[in-house]
């Protein structure tokens, strides 16, 4: 081996009179802890070593003239062990000639789970300074290829941060003022329901958030009416706890009978005994109906049975007869249903039983026995006087309710006290602060801007929301990342895109990620993303899965096509939701009106059961969705590298109000491959407003004119 480059003396001294001089410069007036080097002079240990001359402790000594350097052969890492949790804010990597090509720095908070703070396939070597966030005790650098055939050797390994992470944060406490809690003796339920329905009615932009809890018994006489931002939920483990002889409502008054905006709402774990039998929930997109036993039927139309654009229920049981009527798609998962009525265009079973047999596209029913990977949403309960947290076990090949029929529910329960309770005017670091201490997050009704990104890297941190919790990035970061690790719940809340353009908005694992979570996999539930419409709003890209095995369960990612801050570059968003990862599964996509590609899948071995898209209505002119020699971009694109996917039950719909003479190529486009397969497709052009020429790909017919009739297919290729 010819020897190897030491840095030279003057070149240091110039480096550390820049930064000193750095240092004395006028910048910000506001007083902040100032990052500190911590790795210096630390335990430090790598996976091999080259020789005696070349320790880990060599590259954490300070001294540009020592280094550490690794056997030949790939992977290898080197690790500090800082002594305490930091919050951390840069790493500086002084590579020798033998420096990695890949690489990962990852953080850990016991030496033993590690999350990925950055990575890269292109690593230059020489000097790289690297900003990072995320709060740890120990940080180590994996390299993954080697750039020349030594191996990897660092002379110096410096990470910068502050231990000043402020007083340890309480667990549980109350939940706040908009978490209303009744008991069956509590006076004046239904005043205070009528209350909080006359403001949020049609509040649809509006700021306020309200949750309903139903402490376990019987009520008697009550119509829960839910408008915009509010939750009801029952606190039994089970919903036969908790039974309303009334109902639990919602219709389309406030909009003249069409429910097609009746969004970001939901009812959960309660029993119902409708007062004339039939209970109705005349929703659109985000209005998830789970856990729910109905002892009648469910009418999904609006009284009038106005228009109605779809929906999803899960874990469900109903009795009677569910009234489809107007919805023109909907999808049920792991129920149990009394029947079902009708069809419009897109109706969606999976692992339900008494669900209507396979028929489409006439009648449109898609039903597949099973669901293959599912579990179901965690929920706040009481266990005695005690807020619990249930967080379900995983099922696989799943059909019918999780609970019932005299079988305790499987799962794990979390106390209240190991959650940190966020209330709003909670800061980023704060709620970072409590997830570096262990706790999980119980985000309370309300509004958050957060400067910062909420970095969830713990196995099996819950984040949960209640009332529709609304999280705003006020600066162009991402909203939330997940770290490389098992077992994550988010489920609850919605991410509102502010005015300075966010990367994404929730990125669920780091890029190039390569770990396999099959046996504990991350789940996203009533997730809901939002570029718009309450204000102006920017991303390029809304949802990014990256982590292997992930479920996307029931998510409406939307940029908005009315409200405030909307137009074609106002709210601008090209891509709605982008998987990376393999193995991932959909079950209740709702993506929607995106500027170019509304779903991207790159993953391999992905499924999606239900698919409801329009593409985006504003559209200036056919240029502006041009897509190179294709007109438009497709709603869901499965990537040429892409060897294995299949979705069950997906439509596309195109409504370009601005320029109907619009031609979109497809609402597909996937590889033509033995293992991609589609079962169930359908495109539909509003009234003529545009039109799709092939449903995927180059194959399926045109739509036809002003007739709103959708071209189908049943089976591709």
């Amino acid at each position: 081996m010819p020897p190897r480059p030491r840095p030279s003396l003057a070149a240091a001294l110039a480096t550390a009179l820049v930064a000193a001089l750095l240092v004395l410069l006028p910048g910000s007036t506001t007083a902040r802890a100032a990052p500190v080097l911590l790795s210096q002079g630390k335990p430090a240990t790598a996976s091999s070593i080259e020789g005696a001359g070349t320790p880990a402790s060599a590259a954490v000594d300070g001294d540009n003239g020592t280094r550490w350097s690794s056997q030949f052969a790939d992977p290898q890492w080197i690790q500090v062990d800082l002594g305490a949790a930091a919050q951390l804010s840069q790493v500086v990597l002084r590579w020798e000639t033998a420096h990695a090509r890949a690489y990962r720095i990852e953080l850990s908070t016991d030496g033993s789970n590690w999350t990925t703070a950055h990575s890269t396939a292109a690593g230059t070597g020489g000097v790289q300074t690297l900003d990072i966030t995320g709060t740890a005790r120990h940080v180590r650098v994996y390299g993954t290829q080697r750039a020349t055939a030594w191996g990897y050797s660092l002379w110096e390994f410096q990470v910068y941060g502050t231990t000043d992470t402020g007083p340890t944060l309480p667990g549980g406490g109350d939940l706040g003022p908009n978490v209303i809690v009744f008991d069956p003796s509590t006076p004046g339920i239904q005043a205070r329901l009528d209350q909080v329905f006359q403001q949020q009615e049609s509040a649809q932009f509006g700021s306020g958030r309200y949750q309903f809890l139903f402490k376990p018994g019987t009520y008697n006489g009550l119509n829960a009416q839910i408008g915009f931002y509010t939750a009801v939920s029952g606190l039994g483990l089970s919903p036969d706890d908790t039974t309303i002889n009334g109902d639990v409502t919602v219709d389309a008054g406030w909009f003249n009978g069409n429910a097609t905006q009746n969004f970001w709402r939901s009812a959960e774990n309660l029993a119902l005994n409708p007062v004339n039998g039939t209970d109705r929930w005349a929703v659109s997109q985000a209005a998830p109906f789970r856990r729910m036993h109905v002892r009648g039927g469910l009418n999904l139309a609006p009284n009038g049975y106005g228009w109605a654009s779809g929906g999803y229920i899960a874990d469900s049981k109903i009795d009677g007869q569910v009234g489809n009527y107007s919805q023109q798609q909907w999808y049920t998962r792991d129920s149990s249903i009394g029947g079902w009525s009708n069809g419009v265009w897109n109706q969606v079973f999976s692992g339900t039983q008494g669900a209507p047999a396979q028929g489409f596209p006439n009648p449109p029913y898609t039903t597949l026995d099973t669901t293959p990977v599912s579990r179901e949403k965690p929920f706040l309960y009481l266990d005695g006087d005690d807020y619990k947290v249930f967080v379900p076990a995983k099922r696989v090949n799943a059909r019918g309710t999780s609970w019932g029929n005299g079988t305790a529910p499987q799962g794990s329960s979390v106390p209240l006290s190991q959650f940190y309770v966020v209330k709003p005017g909670a800061s980023a670091a704060t709620i970072n602060q409590a997830l570096a201490q262990g706790l999980h997050l119980l985000f309370t009704p309300g509004v958050y801007h957060v400067d910062r990104t909420i970095q969830v890297n713990r196995p099996g941190t819950v984040v949960l929301g209640l009332g529709l919790a609304t999280i705003v990035p006020d600066n162009g970061v991402t909203a939330m990342k997940v770290g490389d690790v098992d077992g994550v719940r988010l489920a609850g809340f919605l991410i509102d895109a502010g005015p300075v353009n966010s990367p994404s908005l929730l990125e669920v694992g780091p890029a190039g990620t390569t770990t396999d979570h099959a046996a504990d996999p991350t789940t996203v539930q009533d997730v809901f993303i939002r570029v718009g419409g309450a204000g102006p709003g920017r991303a390029t890209l809304g949802m990014v899965v990256n982590n292997h095995d992930t479920i996307v369960d029931h998510t409406w990612i939307w940029r908005a096509d009315h409200g405030d801050g909307v137009g074609w570059e106002t709210n601008r968003s090209d891509y709605g939701f982008r998987v990376n990862g393999d193995d991932v599964l959909a079950t209740g996509l709702f993506v929607e009106h995106f500027n170019k590609y509304d779903v991207q899948w790159n993953g391999e071995r992905g499924r999606t059961i239900f698919f409801q898209n329009e593409k985006a209505y504003d559209a200036p002119n056919q240029a502006a969705i041009q897509n190179g020699s294709v007109k438009g971009y497709a709603a869901y694109q499965v990537a040429d590298s892409v060897n294995v996917h299949e979705g069950w039950g997906l439509g596309s719909y195109c409504y370009y109000n601005v320029d109907p003479t619009i031609r979109q190529e497809h609402g597909f486009q996937a590889p033509v491959k033995p293992g991609v397969r589609f079962h169930d497709l359908l495109v539909v052009s509003l009234g003529g407003n545009g039109q799709y020429e092939h449903v995927i790909n180059g194959t399926g017919a045109p739509t036809s004119g002003t007739s709103t009739v959708p071209s189908t297919i049943v089976s591709f290729p």
